[in-house]
Protein backbone atom coordinates (compact mmCIF):
# COMPACT_ATOMS: atom_id res chain seq x y z
CA UNK A 1 0.00 0.00 0.00
CA UNK A 2 2.95 2.51 -0.50
CA UNK A 3 1.90 5.35 -1.56
CA UNK A 4 5.07 7.25 -2.58
CA UNK A 5 3.48 10.76 -2.18
CA UNK A 6 6.73 12.12 -0.05
CA UNK A 7 6.90 16.08 -0.64
CA UNK A 8 9.46 15.81 -3.59
CA UNK A 9 10.08 18.01 -6.71
CA UNK A 10 9.32 14.65 -9.48
CA UNK A 11 10.28 15.57 -13.45
CA UNK A 12 7.72 14.88 -16.12
CA UNK A 13 4.76 15.15 -14.00
CA UNK A 14 1.69 15.76 -16.12
CA UNK A 15 0.00 18.73 -14.80
CA UNK A 16 -3.35 18.57 -12.76
CA UNK A 17 -5.88 20.53 -15.44
CA UNK A 18 -4.33 19.00 -18.67
CA UNK A 19 -4.68 15.15 -16.56
CA UNK A 20 -8.17 15.72 -16.33
CA UNK A 21 -8.65 16.78 -19.75
CA UNK A 22 -6.77 13.58 -21.11
CA UNK A 23 -9.36 12.00 -19.03
CA UNK A 24 -12.12 13.35 -20.38
CA UNK A 25 -11.32 12.74 -23.72
CA UNK A 26 -10.24 9.23 -23.28
CA UNK A 27 -13.39 8.15 -22.07
CA UNK A 28 -15.92 6.68 -24.40
CA UNK A 29 -18.97 5.19 -23.67
CA UNK A 30 -20.10 1.34 -23.30
CA UNK A 31 -22.21 0.08 -25.55
CA UNK A 32 -25.39 -2.33 -24.74
CA UNK A 33 -29.36 -0.44 -23.99
CA UNK A 34 -31.30 -1.50 -21.38
CA UNK A 35 -35.41 -0.50 -21.62
CA UNK A 36 -36.70 -0.24 -17.65
CA UNK A 37 -39.26 1.53 -15.52
CA UNK A 38 -39.37 4.93 -14.89
CA UNK A 39 -39.76 3.46 -11.04
CA UNK A 40 -36.53 1.66 -11.67
CA UNK A 41 -34.79 4.14 -13.37
CA UNK A 42 -33.12 6.55 -10.28
CA UNK A 43 -29.43 7.58 -11.21
CA UNK A 44 -29.89 5.68 -14.88
CA UNK A 45 -28.17 7.45 -17.93
CA UNK A 46 -31.03 8.16 -21.00
CA UNK A 47 -29.52 6.48 -23.87
CA UNK A 48 -31.79 8.76 -26.57
CA UNK A 49 -33.58 11.98 -25.93
CA UNK A 50 -36.77 11.73 -24.12
CA UNK A 51 -39.53 13.51 -26.00
CA UNK A 52 -42.52 15.10 -24.78
CA UNK A 53 -45.92 13.42 -25.50
CA UNK A 54 -48.45 16.30 -24.87
CA UNK A 55 -48.75 20.16 -24.85
CA UNK A 56 -47.25 21.09 -21.29
CA UNK A 57 -49.43 22.21 -19.87
CA UNK A 58 -52.50 20.38 -21.73
CA UNK A 59 -55.24 22.98 -21.34
CA UNK A 60 -55.16 26.57 -20.65
CA UNK A 61 -55.70 26.58 -16.71
CA UNK A 62 -55.41 28.54 -13.64
CA UNK A 63 -52.33 28.91 -12.04
CA UNK A 64 -54.46 30.14 -8.12
CA UNK A 65 -57.53 29.31 -6.41
CA UNK A 66 -59.75 32.25 -7.43
CA UNK A 67 -62.43 33.69 -10.18
CA UNK A 68 -62.58 33.21 -14.16
CA UNK A 69 -64.18 35.81 -15.42
CA UNK A 70 -64.71 37.99 -18.93
CA UNK A 71 -62.66 41.18 -18.30
CA UNK A 72 -65.28 43.01 -20.25
CA UNK A 73 -68.42 41.29 -18.36
CA UNK A 74 -66.17 43.27 -15.23
CA UNK A 75 -65.99 46.47 -16.49
CA UNK A 76 -69.86 46.61 -17.42
CA UNK A 77 -71.04 44.96 -14.24
CA UNK A 78 -70.64 47.95 -11.53
CA UNK A 79 -73.00 46.09 -9.00
CA UNK A 80 -70.53 42.89 -9.63
CA UNK A 81 -70.58 39.69 -11.37
CA UNK A 82 -72.88 36.38 -10.27
CA UNK A 83 -70.72 32.90 -9.58
CA UNK A 84 -72.44 30.74 -11.90
CA UNK A 85 -70.17 28.60 -12.15
CA UNK A 86 -67.59 25.87 -10.41
CA UNK A 87 -64.63 24.33 -11.95
CA UNK A 88 -62.49 22.18 -9.69
CA UNK A 89 -59.05 20.68 -10.98
CA UNK A 90 -59.70 17.53 -13.24
CA UNK A 91 -63.23 18.81 -14.14
CA UNK A 92 -63.52 19.27 -18.52
CA UNK A 93 -63.88 22.32 -20.35
CA UNK A 94 -66.79 24.11 -20.05
CA UNK A 95 -67.92 27.36 -21.38
CA UNK A 96 -68.52 30.70 -19.17
CA UNK A 97 -71.84 32.19 -19.36
CA UNK A 98 -72.42 35.95 -20.35
CA UNK A 99 -72.56 38.00 -17.65
CA UNK A 100 -71.13 36.05 -14.92
CA UNK A 101 -68.04 34.06 -13.45
CA UNK A 102 -66.79 30.94 -12.55
CA UNK A 103 -65.32 30.07 -9.15
CA UNK A 104 -62.17 28.22 -10.18
CA UNK A 105 -59.07 26.30 -8.46
CA UNK A 106 -55.59 25.62 -9.03
CA UNK A 107 -54.84 23.95 -12.22
CA UNK A 108 -58.81 23.30 -13.39
CA UNK A 109 -59.53 24.53 -17.05
CA UNK A 110 -60.32 27.64 -17.81
CA UNK A 111 -63.97 27.95 -18.78
CA UNK A 112 -64.12 29.29 -22.77
CA UNK A 113 -64.74 32.65 -22.91
CA UNK A 114 -62.40 33.99 -19.72
CA UNK A 115 -59.95 36.03 -20.05
CA UNK A 116 -58.64 36.26 -16.62
CA UNK A 117 -58.81 34.94 -12.85
CA UNK A 118 -58.67 37.08 -10.15
CA UNK A 119 -57.06 35.47 -7.12
CA UNK A 120 -59.77 34.83 -4.17
CA UNK A 121 -57.81 37.61 -1.57
CA UNK A 122 -58.17 40.18 -4.24
CA UNK A 123 -62.07 39.49 -4.07
CA UNK A 124 -64.82 40.78 -1.99
CA UNK A 125 -68.70 38.90 -2.19
CA UNK A 126 -71.39 41.26 -1.31
CA UNK A 127 -74.66 39.43 0.45
CA UNK A 128 -76.07 38.28 -2.94
CA UNK A 129 -72.31 36.50 -3.57
CA UNK A 130 -71.90 38.55 -6.31
CA UNK A 131 -68.14 39.14 -7.32
CA UNK A 132 -66.69 42.22 -6.82
CA UNK A 133 -62.63 43.08 -7.51
CA UNK A 134 -59.90 45.09 -6.12
CA UNK A 135 -57.49 46.39 -8.41
CA UNK A 136 -56.71 46.44 -11.59
CA UNK A 137 -56.68 42.79 -13.62
CA UNK A 138 -54.76 42.94 -16.92
CA UNK A 139 -55.93 40.36 -19.93
CA UNK A 140 -54.49 36.89 -19.33
CA UNK A 141 -53.72 37.45 -15.59
CA UNK A 142 -52.58 33.98 -13.72
CA UNK A 143 -53.45 31.74 -16.76
CA UNK A 144 -51.27 29.20 -17.40
CA UNK A 145 -51.69 28.85 -20.98
CA UNK A 146 -51.27 25.57 -22.78
CA UNK A 147 -48.03 24.42 -24.12
CA UNK A 148 -45.95 27.05 -22.30
CA UNK A 149 -43.75 24.88 -20.57
CA UNK A 150 -43.02 22.56 -23.79
CA UNK A 151 -45.01 21.28 -26.93
CA UNK A 152 -45.48 17.74 -28.18
CA UNK A 153 -42.22 16.47 -29.58
CA UNK A 154 -40.09 18.62 -27.83
CA UNK A 155 -37.35 17.45 -25.93
CA UNK A 156 -37.65 17.31 -22.45
CA UNK A 157 -33.68 15.86 -21.58
CA UNK A 158 -31.47 15.33 -23.83
CA UNK A 159 -29.40 11.43 -24.11
CA UNK A 160 -26.95 11.75 -21.65
CA UNK A 161 -29.01 12.87 -18.73
CA UNK A 162 -28.59 11.12 -15.30
CA UNK A 163 -32.06 10.66 -14.13
CA UNK A 164 -33.06 12.50 -10.94
CA UNK A 165 -36.15 12.66 -8.89
CA UNK A 166 -36.90 16.22 -10.89
CA UNK A 167 -36.08 14.52 -14.34
CA UNK A 168 -38.29 11.38 -12.80
CA UNK A 169 -41.06 13.75 -12.34
CA UNK A 170 -40.60 15.36 -16.13
CA UNK A 171 -41.17 12.21 -17.75
CA UNK A 172 -44.39 11.20 -15.49
CA UNK A 173 -45.83 14.44 -15.94
CA UNK A 174 -45.86 13.27 -19.84
CA UNK A 175 -47.65 9.97 -19.06
CA UNK A 176 -43.97 8.37 -19.68
CA UNK A 177 -43.36 4.91 -17.61
CA UNK A 178 -40.41 3.34 -18.89
CA UNK A 179 -37.09 4.80 -20.37
CA UNK A 180 -34.46 3.51 -22.49
CA UNK A 181 -30.95 3.83 -20.49
CA UNK A 182 -27.70 2.34 -20.79
CA UNK A 183 -26.98 -0.43 -19.42
CA UNK A 184 -24.68 -0.21 -16.24
CA UNK A 185 -21.25 0.44 -15.88
CA UNK A 186 -19.09 -2.80 -14.83
CA UNK A 187 -16.27 -1.63 -12.57
CA UNK A 188 -13.69 -4.22 -11.81
CA UNK A 189 -12.59 -2.78 -7.96
CA UNK A 190 -8.86 -4.07 -6.95
CA UNK A 191 -7.32 -3.18 -3.72
CA UNK A 192 -3.28 -4.42 -2.98
CA UNK A 193 -1.79 -4.61 0.30
CA UNK A 194 -0.26 -7.37 2.03
CA UNK A 195 -0.90 -5.59 5.29
CA UNK A 196 -4.41 -4.85 4.20
CA UNK A 197 -7.71 -6.61 6.65
CA UNK A 198 -11.02 -6.29 6.31
CA UNK A 199 -13.19 -4.16 8.60
CA UNK A 200 -14.23 -6.48 11.24
CA UNK A 201 -11.29 -8.76 11.39
CA UNK A 202 -9.02 -8.83 14.68
CA UNK A 203 -6.25 -6.54 13.97
CA UNK A 204 -2.86 -7.63 14.63
CA UNK A 205 0.28 -5.41 14.80
CA UNK A 206 1.09 -3.84 11.11
CA UNK A 207 -2.38 -4.39 9.73
CA UNK A 208 -4.09 -1.87 8.44
CA UNK A 209 -7.83 -1.66 8.22
CA UNK A 210 -8.71 -1.58 4.47
CA UNK A 211 -10.50 2.19 4.12
CA UNK A 212 -10.02 2.90 0.62
CA UNK A 213 -11.91 -0.19 -1.03
CA UNK A 214 -15.16 0.57 1.01
CA UNK A 215 -15.03 4.26 -0.20
CA UNK A 216 -14.30 3.41 -3.65
CA UNK A 217 -17.49 0.86 -3.70
CA UNK A 218 -19.32 3.69 -2.21
CA UNK A 219 -18.40 6.10 -4.90
CA UNK A 220 -18.91 4.02 -7.47
CA UNK A 221 -22.63 3.19 -6.09
CA UNK A 222 -23.08 6.65 -6.03
CA UNK A 223 -22.49 6.94 -9.62
CA UNK A 224 -25.16 3.88 -10.05
CA UNK A 225 -21.63 1.30 -11.16
CA UNK A 226 -22.35 -2.74 -10.73
CA UNK A 227 -18.88 -2.58 -8.99
CA UNK A 228 -17.18 -6.24 -9.31
CA UNK A 229 -15.08 -6.88 -6.31
CA UNK A 230 -11.41 -8.39 -6.68
CA UNK A 231 -9.86 -7.05 -3.47
CA UNK A 232 -7.52 -6.87 -1.72
CA UNK A 233 -4.67 -8.85 -3.72
CA UNK A 234 -1.35 -9.93 -2.82
CA UNK A 235 1.43 -7.80 -3.40
CA UNK A 236 3.68 -9.94 -5.87
CA UNK A 237 3.62 -9.48 -9.97
CA UNK A 238 1.84 -13.24 -10.07
CA UNK A 239 -0.98 -12.27 -7.95
CA UNK A 240 -1.87 -9.15 -9.21
CA UNK A 241 -1.29 -10.35 -13.14
CA UNK A 242 -4.16 -12.98 -12.13
CA UNK A 243 -6.48 -10.79 -10.72
CA UNK A 244 -6.05 -8.15 -13.94
CA UNK A 245 -6.43 -10.91 -16.16
CA UNK A 246 -9.75 -11.66 -14.38
CA UNK A 247 -11.17 -8.12 -14.37
CA UNK A 248 -9.70 -7.37 -18.38
CA UNK A 249 -12.12 -10.14 -19.40
CA UNK A 250 -15.24 -9.19 -17.01
CA UNK A 251 -15.64 -5.33 -16.78
CA UNK A 252 -15.45 -2.36 -18.99
CA UNK A 253 -13.41 -0.35 -16.74
CA UNK A 254 -10.59 -1.17 -13.84
CA UNK A 255 -10.38 1.03 -10.92
CA UNK A 256 -6.91 -0.62 -8.59
CA UNK A 257 -6.00 1.10 -5.45
CA UNK A 258 -2.50 1.12 -3.74
CA UNK A 259 0.67 -0.23 -5.95
CA UNK A 260 0.61 2.05 -7.97
CA UNK A 261 4.24 3.95 -7.17
CA UNK A 262 7.56 2.84 -7.87
CA UNK A 263 8.73 1.10 -4.78
CA UNK A 264 9.80 -2.34 -4.77
CA UNK A 265 6.49 -3.55 -3.58
CA UNK A 266 4.63 -1.35 -6.34
CA UNK A 267 3.97 -3.76 -8.82
CA UNK A 268 0.62 -2.11 -10.58
CA UNK A 269 3.29 -0.31 -13.41
CA UNK A 270 5.17 -3.40 -14.73
CA UNK A 271 2.33 -5.47 -14.61
CA UNK A 272 0.08 -3.54 -16.56
CA UNK A 273 2.73 -2.87 -19.11
CA UNK A 274 2.69 -6.60 -19.96
CA UNK A 275 -0.80 -7.35 -19.76
CA UNK A 276 -1.57 -3.79 -21.81
CA UNK A 277 0.03 -0.29 -21.44
CA UNK A 278 0.30 3.20 -19.52
CA UNK A 279 -1.32 6.09 -21.71
CA UNK A 280 0.25 8.59 -18.45
CA UNK A 281 1.52 8.20 -14.43
CA UNK A 282 2.05 10.87 -12.48
CA UNK A 283 0.18 13.99 -11.82
CA UNK A 284 1.80 17.53 -9.90
CA UNK A 285 -1.25 17.38 -7.82
CA UNK A 286 -0.82 16.60 -3.59
CA UNK A 287 -2.18 14.64 -2.72
CA UNK A 288 -2.43 11.79 -5.25
CA UNK A 289 0.65 11.85 -7.10
CA UNK A 290 1.29 8.41 -8.39
CA UNK A 291 -2.22 8.69 -10.54
CA UNK A 292 -2.27 6.66 -13.67
CA UNK A 293 -4.30 5.60 -16.80
CA UNK A 294 -3.79 2.90 -18.95
CA UNK A 295 -5.49 -0.15 -20.68
CA UNK A 296 -5.23 -4.28 -20.58
CA UNK A 297 -5.38 -5.20 -23.57
CA UNK A 298 -4.64 -4.11 -27.24
CA UNK A 299 -5.33 0.13 -26.73
CA UNK A 300 -6.71 1.84 -24.24
CA UNK A 301 -9.96 2.08 -26.87
CA UNK A 302 -9.88 -1.55 -27.66
CA UNK A 303 -8.93 -2.50 -24.74
CA UNK A 304 -10.26 -2.62 -20.69
CA UNK A 305 -9.17 1.10 -18.98
CA UNK A 306 -7.76 0.70 -16.17
CA UNK A 307 -7.12 3.58 -13.44
CA UNK A 308 -4.10 3.27 -10.89
CA UNK A 309 -5.24 5.19 -7.73
CA UNK A 310 -2.69 5.80 -4.91
CA UNK A 311 -3.03 3.08 -1.86
CA UNK A 312 -3.83 6.55 1.26
CA UNK A 313 -7.13 6.42 1.14
CA UNK A 314 -7.50 10.68 0.85
CA UNK A 315 -5.18 10.77 -1.95
CA UNK A 316 -7.31 7.87 -3.42
CA UNK A 317 -10.47 9.74 -2.66
CA UNK A 318 -8.85 13.12 -4.38
CA UNK A 319 -7.78 11.31 -7.37
CA UNK A 320 -10.69 9.63 -8.13
CA UNK A 321 -13.18 13.18 -7.57
CA UNK A 322 -10.91 15.17 -9.47
CA UNK A 323 -9.57 13.14 -12.47
CA UNK A 324 -11.39 9.28 -12.33
CA UNK A 325 -14.83 10.66 -11.83
CA UNK A 326 -15.08 12.49 -15.44
CA UNK A 327 -13.83 9.25 -16.82
CA UNK A 328 -16.32 6.90 -15.22
CA UNK A 329 -19.13 9.59 -16.15
CA UNK A 330 -17.86 9.27 -20.12
CA UNK A 331 -17.21 6.09 -20.35
CA UNK A 332 -21.47 5.80 -19.08
CA UNK A 333 -22.35 8.54 -21.59
CA UNK A 334 -22.59 11.15 -19.55
CA UNK A 335 -20.84 15.02 -20.45
CA UNK A 336 -18.92 15.19 -17.12
CA UNK A 337 -19.61 18.84 -15.91
CA UNK A 338 -16.51 21.84 -16.28
CA UNK A 339 -14.62 21.51 -13.18
CA UNK A 340 -16.63 24.51 -10.15
CA UNK A 341 -14.14 26.88 -8.94
CA UNK A 342 -14.61 30.82 -7.54
CA UNK A 343 -11.96 32.54 -5.52
CA UNK A 344 -12.37 32.32 -1.15
CA UNK A 345 -9.85 34.25 1.13
CA UNK A 346 -7.98 31.83 2.97
CA UNK A 347 -8.33 31.90 7.29
CA UNK A 348 -5.00 30.55 7.16
CA UNK A 349 -1.04 30.71 6.27
CA UNK A 350 0.72 27.54 5.25
CA UNK A 351 3.67 27.39 3.16
CA UNK A 352 4.25 26.53 -0.86
CA UNK A 353 4.13 22.88 -1.98
CA UNK A 354 7.30 22.38 -4.59
CA UNK A 355 6.38 21.57 -7.87
CA UNK A 356 2.89 20.27 -7.53
CA UNK A 357 -0.46 21.98 -6.88
CA UNK A 358 -2.07 20.95 -3.58
CA UNK A 359 -5.27 20.68 -3.24
CA UNK A 360 -6.28 21.40 0.65
CA UNK A 361 -9.34 20.14 2.60
CA UNK A 362 -11.07 22.90 4.00
CA UNK A 363 -14.47 24.16 5.46
CA UNK A 364 -16.31 27.63 4.53
CA UNK A 365 -17.05 29.93 7.96
CA UNK A 366 -19.48 32.13 6.54
CA UNK A 367 -19.57 33.81 10.33
CA UNK A 368 -18.58 37.37 8.77
CA UNK A 369 -20.94 37.40 5.83
CA UNK A 370 -18.44 36.31 2.87
CA UNK A 371 -17.60 32.55 2.93
CA UNK A 372 -13.38 32.16 4.61
CA UNK A 373 -11.63 28.77 4.12
CA UNK A 374 -10.38 27.31 7.12
CA UNK A 375 -8.18 23.69 7.31
CA UNK A 376 -10.97 21.29 8.04
CA UNK A 377 -8.02 19.43 10.01
CA UNK A 378 -4.63 17.62 9.52
CA UNK A 379 -3.66 17.46 5.80
CA UNK A 380 -1.83 13.97 5.48
CA UNK A 381 -2.88 11.99 2.65
CA UNK A 382 -3.37 9.51 5.19
CA UNK A 383 -5.70 11.41 7.83
CA UNK A 384 -9.42 11.15 7.10
CA UNK A 385 -10.60 13.12 9.45
CA UNK A 386 -10.36 16.04 7.51
CA UNK A 387 -11.83 14.64 4.13
CA UNK A 388 -15.08 13.60 5.96
CA UNK A 389 -15.41 17.32 7.03
CA UNK A 390 -14.24 18.87 4.05
CA UNK A 391 -16.62 20.78 2.33
CA UNK A 392 -14.26 21.09 -0.28
CA UNK A 393 -10.48 21.91 -1.79
CA UNK A 394 -8.44 25.10 -1.65
CA UNK A 395 -6.41 24.41 -4.58
CA UNK A 396 -3.16 26.23 -4.32
CA UNK A 397 -0.66 26.32 -7.44
CA UNK A 398 2.53 24.98 -7.11
CA UNK A 399 5.27 27.20 -4.94
CA UNK A 400 2.37 29.35 -4.11
CA UNK A 401 2.56 29.88 -0.35
CA UNK A 402 -0.77 30.43 0.88
CA UNK A 403 -1.37 33.93 2.86
CA UNK A 404 -4.19 34.57 5.50
CA UNK A 405 -6.80 36.96 3.74
CA UNK A 406 -5.93 36.30 0.07
CA UNK A 407 -8.16 34.74 -2.29
CA UNK A 408 -7.56 31.27 -3.88
CA UNK A 409 -9.80 28.50 -6.23
CA UNK A 410 -12.16 27.03 -4.41
CA UNK A 411 -13.49 23.71 -5.52
CA UNK A 412 -16.59 22.98 -3.95
CA UNK A 413 -17.02 18.99 -2.68
CA UNK A 414 -20.76 19.06 -3.78
CA UNK A 415 -20.06 19.17 -7.72
CA UNK A 416 -18.03 15.49 -7.18
CA UNK A 417 -21.26 13.62 -5.39
CA UNK A 418 -23.88 14.53 -8.95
Amino acid sequence: MNCGCADVVTPGLLDLFEARIRMVQAARPIAGLERVSLEASAGRVLAEPARSTLDMPGVDNSAMDGYALRLDDLAGAPEGLPVRLRVPAGAGVTRLPEGGCARIFTGAPMPLGADAVVPQEKVCLDAEGRVHVAGELAAGANIRRRGEESRAGATLLEAGARLDAAAIALLASQGLDAVTVQRRLRVALVTTGDELIAPGQAWRPGAVYDSSGPMLRALLAEQGCEVLDLGPVLDTPEALAAVLAEARDAADLVLCTGGVSVGEEDHVRPVLERLGGIDFHGVAMKPGKPFALGWLGASLQAGTPLIGLPGNPVASLVGWQLLALPFVQGRQGRAPAPLERFPVAAGFTRRASRGRRELLRVVLDWRTGAPVARLAGGQGSHMLGAASQAHGYLIIDADTPVEEGHAYGYCPGAQFRD
